[in-house]
């Protein structure tokens, strides 16, 4: 991976930082109030099968996945909820805001995705489990506009992996990047 900072003006940065203050002690664990909607919301999700899960497909419909599910993740054991467990290795849709891991981005192959905006530049990081890490299918490159949310669709892996930002708790091999509409 390349190395690269965050763009983000001084002001959206301040304003990330005093939301994420005016939330009160514990940050570190969560994102700043209000900040997680309409991103948190999704859809229960059946307990995995006793048998080891066929890989997903393109035709598969996939799975809307919000950011509580995904901080059910503990990162420091690795232990996970049944429901977060049964979405290893399947296609899901994952509402967020795109980080670029290249320098100077406009279209990029890696990149973080984040519930908020500004959350790549906060002093610590989020933690693994609100962060995922994308990198775009062969041959495909995702258009970076941090400050609108898009979906991020593709496989999603339960895996550590670490970026310039630190650690994330999640990764997808990106098959479409598309604008958010709820």
């Amino acid at each position: 991976m390349t190395e690269a900072r965050c763009r983000i003006p001084l002001a959206a940065t301040a304003l990330a930082l005093a939301t994420a203050f005016a939330a009160g002690p514990g940050i570190a664990q969560q994102y700043p109030a209000g900040a997680d909607a309409p991103f948190c919301a999704a859809p229960a999700i059946a307990p995995a099968p006793s048998h080891a899960p066929a890989p997903a497909t393109a035709t598969d419909d996939p799975t809307e996945v919000g950011w509580r599910l995904l901080a059910k993740l503990d990162y420091r054991t690795g232990e996970k909820t049944e429901e977060l467990a049964a979405l290893d290795g399947k296609l899901v849709k994952v509402p967020g805001f795109t980080v670029p891991l290249e320098d100077w981005a406009s279209a990029a192959t890696e990149f973080l995705l984040v519930p908020y905006v500004g959350a790549c530049v906060r002093t610590p990081p989020p933690p693994p489990n609100q962060l995922v890490y994308v990198k775009m299918g062969e041959g495909k490159r995702a258009r970076m506009d941090g400050w609108n949310p898009v979906w991020v669709e593709g496989v999603l892996k339960i895996e550590m992996t670490e970026s310039y930002y630190g650690f994330t708790g999640f990764s997808i091999t990106g098959q479409r990047v598309y604008p958010y509409e709820s």
